[in-house]
């Protein structure tokens, strides 16, 4: 036992302490530009989503069930709480609260749906609905992606002047645009340029720390950080959601249950899909194997704690992940050290941090949102089988067309129309042939699965019209999935003997032939 306790530590915490440790401090700088700008997202202060982000990477790296794989608040689960923390500062205007109370009560909201979502994801673990989730087909991957790209792109809006629903903080003033813009132009240009000069820093970070220094000595006027709210002053502290609307709290209430119950479950279910969306491309970098269903319950348990303790839930992040391994991040301690490292930092480098322009903030999500994109599908779309395609809009169309934007409702509208589509390819398969005809015995030869969207063609493959002797239906190179296959082979028996047929059917595999009788078949017509 504790030869196997000192096996682990050494192979999944210190395998390699310094690189991990080291990884762990780049990716921390990355993670800090994206927490603040997913609060402004989601309409919360920027702690929220600092806290999410600190509490999120240290329980993962203890429960989580892929080292090395980074988790904090991302755009697809703030995305998906814009909904709830309006319905709290709805309530609070309603209840003629004041402002402070009113924000407060939109938190509350998110925080109960963030508790709400742990538990689900935990549930989600021990069903394994990782194995379902094998089964998404790309096309809805790739219009989700899509989905969340455009969605990171919009709510980029209200802080580039143009006018948006997302988040409650103010954008530049008309005086102030065109700095903006033009600051966002040159944090562009940095990103995408200084990696073709050098990596040794994250190009993001330079750009932020370059935009900050040239707004603070041009005294340039325009928002900040400190603009969109309060950032953490010390540690978090264990609290709950649950009380009075006067306190800023939700009621404890089959009420609030309901309330939150959609974007609980909506969260749960779109931040398990990036999550093994990362996870597997992580697996593939390193040619190792995870355990999904652990990685499930490991998310539900930090986004149960991250609320607690007053965070956003979130999920795994793609870029900072796969930066994290690059960067020769394995284990444990890598994910570990970017949680300690990032409260660290945000504690003793607050000052500098709210004079950071939105301007610098602006143009990491911009590179954010066409990294998200799956621009390789959009380039090779007249390549690609309409049916992904059909998928692929299906999934974006949803999600963008709903109110507020939900990816769980677009994902799950992709997987219906993937199946419709896929069981009319394979209704298809099914074929009847006549092997042997004369006018005393015609012998059909059936091959394919019989479900029921092949049941039409079926049916089609027999003369009902032709009366012999004898019949034989010969199902050895068949199978019969369902109810709808049952009744198709009961109809064909039933039409045939109506003529004075004798009907024979033959071949039936075990589990067809058990179906078959269980469901009320003509257990004396097969032999």
């Amino acid at each position: 036992m504790l030869a196997n306790v000192k096996t682990n530590i050494k192979t999944q915490w210190i395998a390699n302490p310094s690189k991990d440790f080291l990884s762990g401090l780049v990716v921390a700088f990355a993670m800090i530009p994206e927490a603040i700008a997913f609060s402004g997202i989601a309409g919360v202060d920027p702690q929220v989503g600092l806290f999410g982000a600190f509490v999120l990477s240290i329980t993962i790296a203890l429960v989580g069930g892929r080292m090395g794989m980074i988790t904090s608040a991302t755009g697809s689960t703030a995305l998906l709480m814009t909904g709830v923390v309006a319905t709290g500062i709805a309530a609070g205007k309603a209840q003629g609260l004041d402002n402070s109370t009113t924000q407060a009560l939109g938190l509350s909201y998110l925080i109960a749906a963030g508790l709400l979502t742990g538990v689900f994801q935990i549930l989600w673990g021990y069903l394994r609905l990782a194995y379902q989730m094998r089964f998404v087909p790309q096309g809805v991957l790739s219009g989700f992606v899509n989905a969340l790209a455009l969605l990171i792109f919009q709510a980029q809006f209200e802080q580039l002047g143009i006018t948006s629903h997302y988040g409650n903080f103010l954008g530049p003033v008309k005086g102030q645009i065109i700095i903006v813009w033009i600051l966002v132009l040159i944090g562009l240009i940095i990103i995408y340029g200084l990696p073709r000069i050098t990596k040794i820093l994250p190009s993001q970070l330079v750009a932020i720390i370059l935009l900050t220094l040239i707004t603070v000595s041009l005294n340039l006027d325009i928002p900040t950080v400190s603009d969109l709210g309060k950032l953490p002053n010390g540690l978090p502290t264990l609290s709950l959601p649950f009380g009075s609307f006067e306190n800023g709290k939700v009621p404890f209430s089959f009420e609030t249950f309901g309330l939150i119950l959609p974007t609980a479950l909506a969260i749960s279910l779109v931040g398990l899909m990036e999550t093994f969306l990362t996870q597997d491309i992580l697996d593939d970098m390193t040619d190792t194997n995870s355990n999904k269903n652990k990685e499930a319950r490991g998310q539900g348990i930090a986004n149960f704690i991250s609320s607690l303790f007053g965070g956003m839930a979130g999920c795994a992040l793609v870029g900072q992940s796969v930066m994290n391994t690059e960067n020769g991040g394995r284990t444990r301690l890598s994910t570990f050290s970017s949680g300690i490292c990032l409260l660290a930092m945000i504690i003793l480098c607050k000052p500098w941090l709210e004079q950071i322009p939105m301007a610098a903030l602006v143009s990491v999500m911009i590179t954010i949102a066409i990294s998200t994109a799956d621009t390789n599908g959009l380039k090779n779309i007249a390549r690609i089988p309409r049916s992904d395609t059909a998928v692929m809009l299906m999934t974006f169309s949803v999600t963008m067309l709903t109110t507020p934007h939900n990816l769980a409702l677009g994902v799950i509208a992709g997987v219906s129309l993937a199946g419709i589509l896929f069981s009319r390819k394979v209704a298809k398969v099914i074929k009847v042939n006549v092997v042997e005809s004369n006018n005393q015995e015609i012998t059909y030869e059936v091959t394919g699965q019989l479900f029921f969207v092949s049941k039409i063609y079926f049916l089609q493959g027999f003369d009902l019209h032709n009366h012999p002797n004898k019949v034989i239906i010969n199902m050895k190179k068949a199978h019969i999935w369902d109810q709808s296959g049952v009744s198709a082979l009961d109809q064909i028996i039933r039409k045939i003997s109506l003529g004075g047929t004798q009907v024979e059917v033959v071949g039936l595999n075990k589990e067809s032939l058990d179906l078959f009788e269980r469901l009320g078949g003509q257990e004396q017509s097969h032999g």
